[in-house]
C-alpha cells in the first residue's frame, strides 16, 4: 500500500450464536483525488437508495436495480461488476441474491446485505456493505457504522 490508495475493508465471521456478520467499509491512505470522490458520493446515494427501497414484497431483482440505476445513471455502470447483495445467516452467502433474475419477494424477517461498489482496474474501487433486515415497514440495519470515507 502507498500514500494516495483507496482500501476497500470487508470484514465478517461467525459470531458465537453460529449466524454470520459482514461489513464493507473504505479507507484512504492521503486525501484522494475529485474524481473518486464524486464517484464515492454516488455509491454512497446508490447503497442509500436500495436499502431505502427495501419494503416486504419487493423483488429481489428490483433492489439490485435501485442501485444499479443510480451507478449506471452516473457513468459507473460498467464498473459495477458484481451483484447488489446475498443473504446472510447460518451461511455468509445464502439466499436471498440481490441480482438481477431473481424475482423472489423479499419478507419481513430476511437478512440480507446490500453492497454496491465499482471496481476500475489499476485505479481504484469501492463498495459500501451493511447488512439489513426486512421489517414491516422497510429495512432494520444491522450496521451503525458511518460510510464516510475515512481518509488516514
Amino acid at each position: 500500500m502507498r500514500t494516495g490508495d483507496v482500501i476497500v475493508v470487508d470484514i465478517g465471521g461467525t459470531m458465537p450464536s453460529g449466524y454470520c456478520s459482514d461489513s464493507t467499509r473504505m479507507y484512504a491512505l492521503s486525501e484522494p483525488d475529485v474524481e473518486f470522490r464524486e464517484r464515492y458520493a454516488v455509491l454512497q446515494a446508490a447503497q442509500a437508495a436500495a436499502v431505502a427501497a427495501v419494503t416486504p414484497g419487493i423483488p429481489a431483482q428490483e433492489l439490485d436495480g435501485v442501485a444499479r440505476r443510480i451507478l449506471a445513471d452516473n457513468g459507473l455502470g460498467d464498473l459495477f461488476i458484481h451483484r447488489t447483495g446475498h443473504g446472510i445467516g447460518l451461511e455468509t452467502h445464502e439466499d436471498p441474491y440481490l441480482v438481477l433474475g431473481n424475482s423472489l419477494a423479499i419478507e419481513p424477517g430476511m437478512a440480507f446485505s446490500i453492497e454496491p461498489g465499482f471496481y476500475e482496474a489499476g485505479r481504484h474501487g469501492a463498495r459500501i456493505e451493511d447488512i439489513v433486515i426486512c421489517a414491516g415497514d422497510g429495512a432494520l440495519s444491522a450496521n451503525s457504522r458511518p460510510h464516510d470515507l475515512i481518509v488516514l
